[in-house]
């Protein structure tokens, strides 16, 4: 197995599992996809939070004692049109819990959230070891009058992403960064830059298992100040989060992801804990 076909299998694991734990974008990195070739992530994810930054940045609890719990499920799929091109797509259904200490002392939520459509086009390398890549991406609610699980909104985002492999010692790594610009379009739509970087090490010359560290994060801007305990109905909001994970690859075709992370700082948003599985799946139809 080619360590560029390794590493792009690991890297899109890593980083399928933002998106389900705060709504970051899927699969940033800038690594090509090879043509026919057809990639199936389905995803679980499960989201805490009890305490908040107001929007100066204070920590407090919630009032009331109240606790936000979120569960996530997602279908992700990425294939490679041509050497050049690669369409993905992600489905998302939710289920929110809120609870407090006064009436009304629980509140629950559900549905399908935002889909992402999106075309990735593969813009040059540096002898086959940098890659650098621009994504374009849909987003469209599938959802209506439910304001829980989502701004209700369509969308559109634009991404650059670099990528590349390296050495550390006698253990091969690699990395991968992404920047991206999204604005909502309807009343008060947020204009959000969405950013991660992420650092992974190959545990073994087999390259079956690897962790990585990654740093991430949304800084959103909207006239709508307003502040939820559901993140995804926030529109003015900043936070930086830390995750890591573990990754095992059970064959050429299969593996398996999974991912803890915590939010460091931010404003106007919840504190979250999150943890993330993932279990992806190739298929070469050329």
């Amino acid at each position: 197995m080619s360590l560029l076909k390794t590493f792009t299998r690991l890297l899109l694991s890593t980083l399928i599992l933002f998106t389900t734990t705060y709504s970051i974008s899927y699969a940033d990195g800038g690594f090509p996809v090879r043509p026919g070739r057809l990639l199936i992530a389905p995803s679980v994810s499960y989201f805490f939070a009890n305490s908040q930054w107001d929007s100066t940045g204070v920590k407090k609890n919630f009032a009331n004692n109240g606790r936000f719990s979120s569960v996530g499920v997602t279908l992700y799929a990425e294939y490679g049109i041509s050497r050049r091109f690669a369409a993905i797509a992600s489905i998302p259904y939710v289920y929110n819990m809120y609870s407090q200490n006064t009436a009304p002392t629980s509140t629950n939520s559900s549905g399908l959230a935002d889909m992402e459509t999106g075309l990735r086009y593969y813009l040059a390398n540096i002898d086959f070891i940098y890659y650098f890549s621009i994504q374009g991406t849909a987003i469209t609610p599938l959802y209506s009058n439910n304001a829980s699980l989502g701004y209700g909104q369509e969308g559109a985002e634009l991404k650059l992403a670099f990528s590349g492999t390296g050495k550390l010692g006698s253990l091969s790594t690699y990395f991968n960064a992404a920047d991206g610009v999204r604005q909502y379009f309807g009343t008060n739509g947020p204009i959000q830059n969405r950013y991660n970087a992420t650092f992974g090490l190959s545990l073994d010359s087999d390259y079956e298992n690897q962790v990585s560290a990654t740093v991430s994060g949304i800084y959103s801007q909207s006239n709508d100040k307003r502040f939820a305990v559901i993140p995804e109905t926030n529109k003015d909001y900043s936070f930086l989060q830390a995750s890591i994970g573990f990754g095992h690859s059970f064959t050429r075709e299969t593996s398996l992801f999974l991912s803890g992370g915590r939010f460091l700082t931010g404003r106007n948003t919840g504190i979250g804990t999150s943890v993330s599985l993932a279990f992806i799946y190739r298929l070469d139809y050329r």
